[in-house]
């Protein structure tokens, strides 16, 4: 994958749960970036390079994705609650030096975004949520529709191992159906790109530490999200695919500002993948909205738990 992040060196972070995978490069305020599924940090490859001119940027893979560690599932999939994943990457900021970031998530690396700004608000200093609304909007508002076009959502919940065993039949199927389904742009995934997805996914602990994914989404996050007080008081960026369902079934401004007290947004003509899709024009959003912090923002030394790899 070095061809797709020129000059981003590769490390592995260890947090308090897991070792993250993560690649940066650049040098001016740090910007985290999280993925989705059924994808890894690769998805970023268009913009990240770009957003280096600007920007220290950051690209984890989430755990359980990409070459993340995979964590047990723990008790009702707690290691896999956006409460954790969030945690990881807060982590990983610090390791880096980083005390304040700014932080787009696409797909389920933005519920993690959500979450992050909920749990961690003294280090959260802009987010951006890529076609998504709020978890528990989307379980308390199920029709129909989105019974047959969230169905994934329904399925890989599914305890263990039921997913694992039909997607491991055919991953790669799999992941490319879903690619192909919630996609609305020819030509919009690069082939080395798709490759790293088909080769970390395929991984049987993967297919499970995924599916956990799910798993705490339809748990112990939605307890978590039920429990919640507090509201995202960062500025908050929404873009969505305008082709796609959140686009299509949803008011996503007004479902974020439900949940936010500073909301901008727009849809692009895309479907789910945004940033692979739209990538110029998601490029210019984010850019236009990072660069509006005002916040100082320093780069101190790692710590020892950066452990720097080759390529």
């Amino acid at each position: 994958m070095a061809h797709l992040f020129p000059d981003f060196a590769r490390a592995r972070i260890r947090t308090s749960g897991a070792e993250i995978h993560v690649r940066v490069a650049g040098d001016g305020p740090p910007l985290l970036l999280l993925h989705g599924y059924p994808q890894t940090h690769a998805m970023w490859h268009r913009l990240a390079p770009v957003l280096a001119r600007d920007f220290t940027v950051v690209v984890p893979d989430l755990r359980g994705y990409g070459d993340s560690s995979r964590p047990s599932s723990g008790l009702r999939c707690a290691n896999y609650a956006k409460r954790v994943m969030a945690l990881d990457q807060v982590e990983v900021m610090a390791a880096l030096g980083f005390e304040r970031f700014m932080v787009a998530g696409h797909d389920r690396g933005g519920r993690v975004t959500h979450r992050m700004a909920l749990d961690h608000p003294e280090r959260v200093l802009r987010a951006a949520v890529i076609d998504i609304v709020p978890t528990l909007q989307v379980f308390d508002q199920v029709d129909q529709e989105t019974a047959t076009r969230y169905f994934h959502w329904f399925f890989l919940a599914q305890p263990h191992p039921l997913p694992e065993r039909m997607i491991g039949a055919d991953p790669e199927h799999w992941l490319r159906g879903r690619l192909a389904a919630w996609g609305r742009t020819k030509r919009a995934f690069h082939p080395a790109a798709v490759a790293e997805y088909v080769r970390c996914f395929s991984h049987p602990d993967s297919l499970r530490a995924t599916c956990d994914d799910y798993r705490a989404g339809a748990g112990i996050d939605l307890e978590h999200d039920r429990a919640e007080t507090g509201r995202v008081t960062a500025p908050l960026l929404a873009l969505w695919g305008a082709l796609g369902f959140v686009g299509q079934h949803y008011d996503v401004i007004a479902s974020w500002q439900a949940v936010a007290d500073d909301v901008q947004g727009v849809g692009l003509p895309c479907g789910h993948f945004v940033p692979e899709e739209q990538p110029r024009e998601t490029l210019n959003l984010l850019t236009e909205f990072f660069l509006g912090a005002t916040a100082p923002l320093t780069h101190a030394l790692p710590d020892a738990n950066v452990h720097h790899v080759a390529g």
